[in-house]
């Protein structure tokens, strides 16, 4: 039997906890049970959850000692490191080959306790930036929904908790076993794509400075044929100097940036619109179906139409 214990702190996010509570501590007709589940905090007692009620937790930090896998299914604030003694237990439980994972905003504690040091992780599309910052000798993915190094793994936002857990499952288990509790949960046993399918494309209005009224009119015309000379024309600048400025403000190149922003149009109409691929092409300036086929799984890890599929509108 492998035993998962989860670390839970005060306020406890319960969504990313049941992540992890729902892939490994249910026993379901017919499936033979593999995991034993249990959940500890630092100081055992009532604790605190973000749903607004308190949940009993009666084992301490040395129920880490005893786990094959240690989760963390977030940690809120971001900026309120661990205590000496969660980093301690969980270099502890790491080093003694407790597999280490983490859940969205757990990964903090996880860089906190030098367990990411040199290594790739992930994080919710909107920590992302703050965790390379934070701690610079993370090498920071923000795209994926997870990554798994076999000692450590880290997921993405909150769902990509489901993922990476299934994906545990899948890789102790064996696929036939993980695609059961997929089934049993109403989710599919492998996601397509990344998590920038999920991210809120940039507007216009979120950049300042001296682009943002050639942001907000090159937006209003993704279905013409605009070209970087254009932009530094209506800018009144040079090539050199409008591509100098986009790298200073954007982080980015003129002809990178009008991408982003046909692929962010797309996603729109994909989201909400039943146009036929071609016609989305031609609306946000791709030309034709081929081509937003391989922008769409360039920029975002996935096709048009899986895209659509997963984002239906659910209204009309």
């Amino acid at each position: 039997m492998h035993r998962i214990v989860a670390l839970v702190r005060p306020p406890q996010s319960t969504f990313e906890l049941s992540c992890a509570a729902e892939v490994f501590g249910v026993e379901r007709p017919g499936l033979p049970t593999r995991y034993a589940f249990g959940v500890c905090t630092e100081t055992p007692g009532p604790v605190a959850t973000r749903a607004g009620y308190d949940m009993l937790v009666t084992d301490g930090l040395d129920a880490l000692d005893r786990a094959d896998t240690v989760v963390v299914p977030g940690w809120l604030p971001t900026d309120e490191p661990p205590s000496p003694a969660v980093v301690r237990a969980l270099r502890r439980a790491h080093a003694r080959g407790a597999r280490v994972v983490s859940i969205c905003s757990g990964v903090f504690a996880l860089a906190h306790a030098g367990l990411l040091d040199g290594r790739q992780a992930t994080a919710h599309w909107g920590h992302a930036r703050v965790l390379a910052t934070r701690f610079p000798t993370v090498r920071v993915d923000p795209d994926v929904l997870y990554v798994d190094h076999g000692d450590v793994a880290t997921s993405a936002g909150a769902g990509a908790g489901i993922d990476l857990c299934l994906h545990l499952v899948r890789g102790d288990q064996g696929a036939r076993y993980a695609a059961q509790v997929a089934r049993s949960m109403v989710m599919p046993p492998h996601r397509e794509g990344g998590q920038l399918q999920y991210a809120a494309p940039p507007h216009p209005e979120q950049f300042d400075g001296t682009l943002a009224p050639l942001l907000e009119w090159a937006t209003g015309r993704l279905g013409e044929s605009v070209t970087t000379a254009e932009l530094a024309a209506r800018a009144g600048l040079s090539t050199r100097t409008l591509a100098r400025r986009f790298a200073d403000q954007l982080g980015t190149s003129p002809g990178q940036w009008l991408l982003a922003q046909r692929i962010g149009a797309a996603r729109e109409l994909l989201e909400g619109s039943d146009l036929p691929l071609d016609a989305v092409a031609r609306r946000v300036g791709l030309s034709s179906a081929t081509n937003l086929r391989r922008r769409f799984l360039g920029a975002l890890g996935t096709t048009p139409g899986a895209y659509r599929r997963a984002f239906r509108a659910t209204s009309r």
